[in-house]
Order: C-alpha cells, then sequence, then structure tokens
C-alpha cells in the first residue's frame, strides 16, 4: 500500500504538466479509471511481493490522473468565473460517490463476501467512463483549462516558464498552509480508529466505517455550500473556517474517550475536508491564472500535501508511544492553528469578489489584479 501511495505522490507534478498539455484530457480519466479497475483485478493471479507492488505503483500512478484531469476538464468547459460554483459540485458528487460506494460494497459484501468489492469497482469504472465519454470532446477549452485566457480569433498564448511558479509568492504560502492542514487532519481519523478499537474490541471496526461513510455525507452539502458561496463571500474567509473546525477537532478528542463522542467529533472532519476539496483547485487557479501552468501547479502542490500527510501518521505515533493519545491530539489541533495563523496573516484574499477583475497572476509571474 505504501508503493501506490509513494507512486501517486511522485507523478502528481508530471501528471499535472501532461494535463496542462495535453489535449486528450477524457482520454487520460478513462485511461485511469481502466488501470485502476486492471490491477486489482490481476493482484490474484499475480499473488507475489513484488508483482503486487507494481500493481499497486499502477493504480496510484493512474490515480493521480483524476484531480487535475478533472479540474481541467471543469474549468475548460465552464471557464474561470464559474468555476467556484462548479468545483463546488463537483466535490458533492465525490463525497457522495464516496459514501455510496463504501454502503453499496459493506451491504453487498454481508451477502456475498469480499469478492463483490471487485463488482462494484468493476461497474464503477464502467459508469464513470460513459460519463466521460457523454462530455463533448469540443466543449473543453483547452487554453482555458490550463489556466490561460485568449478571445476568440486571436492567437494563442504561450505558457509561461515553469521557474515562475517558484517566484509565485502567494502560491508557495498556500502550499505551506495545505501542507499545513494535511498535517494536522492526515493522523486523526486513524487515532481515533486505534481509540475505538482499544475501547470497543467488538465493534471497533464498525463505528471506524460510520465515522467514515458519515463524514462523506457531511461533505456533501459543505463541498456545494462552499462552491456557491466562495465568489460571494471569498475564499479566505471560508479556508480559514476549515483550518478552525480541524484545529477544534484535534483538542475536541481529548475531552472524553467515550466512543459516540469520538465518533460525533469525527463528524467536523466533513466540514474541514468538504471546504478543502471545493475550494483548494480554485485558489491554484486565482494564483496561477494567466500563467498555462494551473494542473502542474495542482499536482505539485497535491505531492506536497501528500508527503504531509504521511510525515503526520510517523510523526503523532510517536508523539502517542512517548505521551499518549491526549498529546497527539493536541499536538495535531495546535499545528492546524498554525495553519490558520499563516493563512490568516500571509495568505491574501483570491476572489474577485467586486467582479471587475480577477486575482491571479500573469504571465510574467507578477502578482496582483488583472483586468478582465
Amino acid at each position: 500500500m505504501a508503493v501506490g501511495g509513494i507512486g501517486a505522490i511522485v507523478v502528481q507534478a508530471p501528471v499535472g504538466a501532461l494535463v496542462d498539455r495535453t489535449t486528450a484530457k477524457r482520454a487520460l480519466v478513462i485511461g485511469g479509471a481502466l488501470t485502476i479497475t486492471a490491477a486489482p483485478l490481476a493482484m490474484p493471479l499475480f499473488p507475489g511481493f513484488y508483482s503486487i507492488s507494481v500493481l499497486q505503483a499502477l493504480a496510484g500512478v493512474a490515480g493521480s490522473v483524476f484531480a487535475p484531469a478533472l479540474a481541467a476538464i471543469t474549468l475548460g468547459l465552464v471557464g474561470p468565473r464559474l468555476f467556484a460554483r462548479r468545483i463546488g459540485r463537483n466535490e458533492s458528487f465525490n463525497h457522495a460517490g464516496n459514501a455510496s460506494a463504501a454502503a453499496a460494497t459493506g451491504g453487498l459484501a454481508y451477502f456475498f463476501g469480499p469478492v463483490v468489492v471487485f463488482w462494484v469497482l468493476a461497474t464503477m469504472a464502467a459508469s464513470s467512463v460513459l460519463a466521460t465519454l457523454r462530455i463533448p470532446r469540443d466543449a473543453i477549452d483547452h487554453d482555458v483549462a490550463r489556466g490561460m485566457d485568449h478571445a476568440p480569433g486571436e492567437p494563442h498564448n504561450r505558457p509561461s516558464r515553469l521557474s515562475v511558479l517558484l517566484h509565485n509568492r502567494r502560491l508557495m504560502i498556500f502550499a505551506a498552509a495545505v501542507v499545513a492542514f494535511h498535517f494536522a487532519n492526515a493522523a486523526m481519523l486513524p487515532l481515533v480508529g486505534q481509540l475505538l478499537a482499544l475501547h470497543n474490541k467488538d465493534v471497533g471496526t464498525a463505528l471506524m466505517a460510520v465515522c467514515i461513510v458519515a463524514a462523506q455525507v457531511v461533505m456533501v452539502p459543505v463541498a456545494y455550500l462552499a462552491g456557491a458561496r466562495a465568489d460571494s463571500c471569498g475564499r479566505k474567509p471560508i479556508f480559514m473556517l476549515g483550518f478552525a473546525v480541524l484545529a477544534l477537532r484535534g483538542f475536541l478528542y481529548t475531552l472524553s474517550d467515550n466512543s459516540y463522542w469520538l465518533v460525533g467529533v469525527q463528524l467536523l472532519d466533513g466540514i474541514g475536508a468538504g471546504i478543502f476539496g471545493a475550494l483548494f483547485p480554485l485558489v491554484v487557479q486565482d494564483v496561477t491564472h494567466g500563467t498555462g501552468r494551473f494542473n502542474v501547479s495542482l499536482g505539485a502542490i497535491t505531492a506536497a500535501t501528500g508527503i504531509g500527510a504521511s510525515v503526520s501518521n510517523v510523526v503523532a505515533g510517536s508523539i502517542v508511544v512517548a505521551a499518549g493519545y491526549n498529546a497527539a491530539f493536541m499536538s495535531l489541533g495546535a499545528i492546524a492553528g498554525a495553519g490558520f495563523a499563516l493563512y490568516l496573516i500571509a495568505m491574501p484574499e483570491t476572489a474577485d469578489i467586486g467582479g471587475g477583475s480577477f486575482a491571479g497572476a500573469d504571465r510574467t509571474g507578477r502578482l496582483g489584479l488583472r483586468r478582465k
């Protein structure tokens, strides 16, 4: 499983660059869906450690395609002005799909056994292929999809150099903030699962499943509302709410070991994760607009957050061993608080709330307001 995660992290930025460059974005999504389906289906046929590791790596690489490809297709279909509302709806459907798949898999597995996981996977993959093919190929503006605009009839702009991204101060601040978010968030659910298993050996797994599915259900309306209000309220206050809720979770866990309390607090994950999922690609689009490097930026920051999430589990586990669960939860809450402070102090608002200009980076990398 670690090999799959490492494979996904390593290729995130290169996959983002490929999404920026290619006009076959639908084919990338379809190829990713088919690969993710084929890899686990092949595992029973090749059960050796090394063959399983290679298949896991393939699945990880294929899974890294979806976030930048779907974000690019969305941006290329609706443009930057409608991107916020549409990306929020995308995330709502994403979380609804996660919850539905988990519920369907769990229910069917009860009657037909673990093999039903492969049936559900194959059905979902086939459905996603059909849905992708329903997107008209000519409806995607591939310049807009990579973060560049051009008027009809005008020549296409050339994308900025990649070095522009390293000098984009707001992009670097945002990257640091979202790494802090994932560092604080990633270990919380595993720690809660451990506590539930310690105190409820017979039903700990079931309670863990409830935590996961219930949080996904909460994310559905939260993601929709975050996308719907991101233009009128701005990105910053909504994102800071996500950080505040994450920090609050860390400290609330320490108040009681009661299973119902832990499950109830875990529901707050739906608020933080729902907000993050809806606004993450939106802010990246804001601060890279005009550079033509939207998807490679999205991939690079996603890779950084993956590293942060991996380190989170190592650090939190070490704290549990040294000082106990409460110390680990409080440490994660403090990290979320630090991310909140960073976003409050250093990250400016990126939304075009007034409607007269677009907050982004121009093709030379200068930061500021760019008149539409």
